[in-house]
């Protein structure tokens, strides 16, 4: 199968170019979740723990993991999660410690659940579940009325088959809009990775827009947006060295993501 082939090189250096991602998931009323279960219960259940490892193994040896045992995992983290963000004070912080008791291994080796408030009213939060360097990544999104969030969208590589799920970071864009950028990659020595913008419209999760596949890459959230520097010329003579150092600056405008910045920084080591 050509896009799992696909994932297993993402563990390592990008090898080749990507399709094109789906542009928009949402969920209806049936496939939300039912609150139960606190996360310290779920944190220790073995059940959860098989589940974790299944989900790395499977993806370690090539195999194709099944649609229910990834969603049977996630939807225990959802009802880890809800019952803290539908009180009238959630405390994030104390909600991302308890997530911490879910990873099964030590060390961790790129296993992470970790909440995340994203920009715009009412509120909406965004669940990023990281299985692993060698495990899938997905994200869950919460919004609703105060206290009666509840699952709304997801990013998966069932609801986009596409979707480059390895080993991604999440980056909320702060802002008026829910707005957030994954990380797919960065796990190799010369930071490789495909950088994708997301709107959630309070029913639905599009993607605005999405990187090349670039190396030496750098990121950070600016007052304004989103600042990506990556190489644009690599020296072939030197993986380290970079003839054109690109920084490119986005940001979240009269209802769309645009670039608002290309510039050309000194080279790197060899370049010229």
């Amino acid at each position: 199968m050509v896009v799992l082939r696909a994932r297993r090189r993402l563990a390592g250096v990008f090898c080749f170019g990507l399709g094109v991602f789906a542009a928009a998931c949402g969920l209806g009323p049936a496939a939300r979740p039912a609150l139960a279960q606190n996360a310290t219960a779920a944190a220790q259940s073995p059940e959860f723990a098989k589940l974790a490892d299944q989900l790395a193994a499977n993806r370690a040896a090539e195999t194709e993991t099944s649609q229910a045992t990834e969603q049977q995992a996630l939807e225990m983290l959802d009802r880890a999660v809800l019952p803290s963000l539908n009180v009238s004070a959630a405390d994030q912080a104390a909600l991302n410690q308890r997530l911490s008791k879910f990873v099964t291994r030590e060390p961790p080796l790129g296993e992470g659940f970790r909440v995340f408030a994203l920009g715009g009213t009412p509120a909406s939060f965004a669940l990023l579940a990281d299985f692993g360097g060698s495990g899938p990544s997905a994200v869950r999104i919460y919004a609703g009325a105060p206290g009666k969030l509840s699952l709304a969208a997801r990013l998966d590589r069932y609801a986009q088959p596409d979707f480059l799920d390895d080993y991604i970071e999440l980056v909320p864009i702060p802002g008026p809009a829910a707005v957030f950028v994954t990380v797919a990659g960065r796990t190799d020595d010369f930071k490789t990775g495909v950088f994708t913008a997301w709107h959630f419209d309070g029913h639905r999760v599009e993607q605005v827009w999405t990187s090349d596949i670039v190396s030496q890459s750098n990121y950070e959230v600016t007052p304004t947006g989103f600042q990506l520097d990556y190489c644009a010329d690599d020296n072939p003579d030197d993986p380290r060295a970079c003839h054109d150092i690109r920084r490119e600056r986005f940001a979240w405008m009269d209802g769309a993501w645009k670039q608002s910045e290309s510039t050309t920084l000194a080279p790197v080591g060899g370049g010229h």
